[in-house]
């Protein structure tokens, strides 16, 4: 088991790389293939002087020479400068957003995750009844709202007809509606995952073995039943941290929130490619290593899981 348990991590380390590597191929090339130059939009410059700029940042060189040299930087973190925020190099207005960025999508997936599992475990043990009608009423309306559209409702409500919360993220408590706007639909989603796979396992011989024993109803829930049922959402989680991250490009920029999402379409808007590069391959990284830590944590939770 253990030597099929490394290989398997060693293919998922290598689909992972393989797949960092594609994207920053596809965008490095596409990026480089819009005709404008990232100065030809600035107002008073002479081909000369954009000529000097374009040798400064290396976008001089052959495509080829900058993809070698950019591949280099990426695997020691360093994207390059900013040409949109001069003086600044990429991973440095990165790390500043990011603060803001993990604070928000952490706290979004955390909320999701403990929430969605127990309202799903509750709806599984009252199947039919009340209280498993009105959770699946409400879970299926908030799966049918995107992100933006939540956020937008919780401005409007909260911020600006109650005032009960700061539109400012800055302010305190400023980060209360991004967080929400972004956990409540994964958080519906895991629950009717959660409930699905609850009532599989609620239905399995070793429950009624358990329940046969004596044990307590709480212990077979919460010590046999959830740890089964709780591998679904841990498959989910890779999926959900990429929804929850793409998702504060919109939510950061309604609630003016200074982090990657806001900083990555600030950059389209002053056509800063390498912060556009920058911020796409993080995001990727992130990505790609919570689907990494997802799959190896499924095998761990559930090892009848077969690696094949």
């Amino acid at each position: 088991m253990s030597y099929k348990f490394g290989l398997y991590i060693l293919k998922r380390f290598g689909m992972a790389f393989l797949t960092i590597f594609i994207v920053i191929f596809m965008t490095f090339f596409i990026m480089h293939a819009i005709p404008a130059s990232p100065f030809s939009s600035e107002k008073a410059r002479t081909d000369a002087t954009i000529a000097a700029l374009e040798a400064k940042y290396g976008f001089d060189k052959p495509l080829p020479v900058q993809f070698v040299n950019y591949l280099r930087g990426v695997f020691v973190f360093d994207f390059g400068l900013s040409t949109a925020w001069v003086g600044y190099t990429v991973f440095d207005l990165i790390k500043g957003g990011l603060s803001y960025s993990m604070r928000i999508g952490f706290s979004a997936a955390f909320i999701a995750i403990v929430f969605g599992v127990l309202l799903g475990a509750l709806a599984a043990i009252n199947r039919d009844r009340w209280v498993d009608k009105i959770i699946q009423l409400i879970t299926t309306a908030l799966v049918s709202l995107p992100s933006f559209v939540v956020a937008t409702l919780f401005l409007l409500i909260f911020g600006l007809w109650l005032r009960w919360l700061p539109t400012i993220s800055t302010n305190p408590g400023g980060l209360v509606m991004p967080v929400a706007a972004l956990a409540l639909y994964p958080m519906a989603y895991i629950t009717r995952l959660e409930r699905s796979s609850m009532l599989d396992v609620l239905g399995q011989d070793f429950i009624r073995t358990a329940h046969a024993k004596g044990l307590s109803k709480f212990k077979v829930l919460f010590k046999h039943a959830l740890k089964c049922a709780v591998s679904p959402v841990i498959t989910y989680a890779g999926p959900m941290m990429a929804y929850i991250l793409t998702g504060s490009m919109v939510v950061e920029n309604i609630f003016s929130v200074p982090g990657l999402g806001r900083l990555f379409v600030n950059s389209m808007l002053r056509t800063d490619y390498m912060m556009i590069m920058g911020v796409t391959i993080f995001l990727t990284l992130m990505i790609v290593v919570m689907n990494f830590l997802s799959d190896v944590l499924y095998k761990i939770m559930d090892p009848r899981i077969d690696l094949e």
